[in-house]
């Protein structure tokens, strides 16, 4: 299954997801969002955008690759004003059915071109790196780490690993190694991590507690799971990142980012809210709540997190990571997805 056909199949795994919605009795301006964000972690800053501009807002919460599926599905039908995306892949696949409207080049503007769209169809809103957070203890520190990804296929790590194959960052991650050292090199990296029966995570916080307990030595996050879990803890929670270098593939910088729908009508509104996202309330609660990256200039970073110009992401276009079929299709002949 691939294309088109793959994302639709995965509508109907959310078909049943009920909005969690805040009403509009006062019959003021209301915007519908898809969010393929956690709800513990944006909600917050929702609210406060509604408590500073009177704009209510809907939110559908799902998996970011299920509600590009159902976008796709409802097409113009789409009762969503506004597609808020885990990663830019998913975002790129929206637009590339031509369901995204071009953003006011002002709205572009406030991050730097190659955290949004060459088309100008979505903007990222916060940075988020992939990391290898590994377990802190006497028996394994940072220097004991390889600074690229594909050492991890290496036999020496057999049983060690942990991953998440089913997250929307995960897959962006494999299309960015598809992308930059062919389908057959990422091929290769796949089966050589199945053939270090790594053990598959749920979700990227079940990947870094797992690792802090002791079930496996490393896993492949992105970097601010960590810093949810030192600030619930402390110190003492025994986990750490380790930022690859190099220009390494798994050093990949992804966006969280938005788009607004071409059949919304309430576009106005809509803009409303990736503005106040991205303005210094918006860019101050990613960098201090949920520990990513802001993306416009002037905030700083979160106590302990590196810069962002300090890091050696890549060299990728993350318009480029649209190809999220084609990336479901390699997981699934690899066996990494069922």
């Amino acid at each position: 299954m691939c294309g088109r056909a793959f994302l639709l199949a995965c509508a109907a795994l959310v078909s049943t997801l009920a909005l969690a919605a805040c009403s509009d009795d006062d019959g003021g301006p209301s915007i519908t969002l898809y969010s393929g964000r956690n709800e513990a972690l944006v909600q917050p800053i929702i609210d406060q955008f509604t408590a500073d501009t009177g704009i209510e807002v809907e939110v559908r919460y799902g998996d970011t690759t299920e509600l590009a599926g159902v976008l796709l599905e409802e097409g113009d039908n789409s009762p969503a004003d506004l597609f808020f995306a885990q990663d830019a892949g998913a975002l790129g696949a929206v637009s590339d059915e031509g369901q995204l409207m071009t953003l006011p080049q002002p709205v572009l503007d406030l991050v730097p071109a190659k955290f949004r769209a060459d088309n100008g169809q979505w903007v990222g809103l916060s940075g988020r790196s992939r990391v290898v957070v590994y377990n802190n203890t006497a028996e394994l520190t940072d220097a004991d780490l390889p600074d690229n990804i594909d050492a991890f296929t290496d036999p020496s790590w057999d049983g060690r690993i942990g991953w998440v194959p089913t997250n929307a960052s995960f897959q962006s991650f494999v299309t960015a190694y598809r992308l930059l050292e062919g389908e057959e090199a990422a091929r290769a990296w796949l089966e050589g991590i199945q053939d270090n029966n790594p053990t598959v995570y749920p979700n990227n916080g079940a990947a870094v507690e797992g690792t802090a307990n002791g079930e496996v030595d490393v896993a492949f996050v992105n970097h601010y799971y960590l810093f949810q879990f030192l600030a619930e803890q402390g110190e003492d929670f025994s986990a750490r990142n380790h930022f690859l270098s190099g220009g390494d593939v798994g050093a990949l910088v992804n966006v969280a980012g938005a788009g607004i729908l071409e059949s919304s009508d309430h576009k106005e509104d809509a803009q409303a809210l990736i503005e106040y996202l991205l303005s210094k309330v918006g860019q101050e609660y990613f960098a201090n709540k949920t520990y990513e990256y802001p993306l416009t200039a002037g905030i700083s970073v979160t106590e302990g997190l590196p810069p962002l110009e300090s890091l050696e992401p890549p060299e990728v276009d993350l318009s480029n990571l649209d190809d999220l079929a084609g990336t479901i299709a390699l997981l699934q002949e690899t066996g990494v997805l069922q």
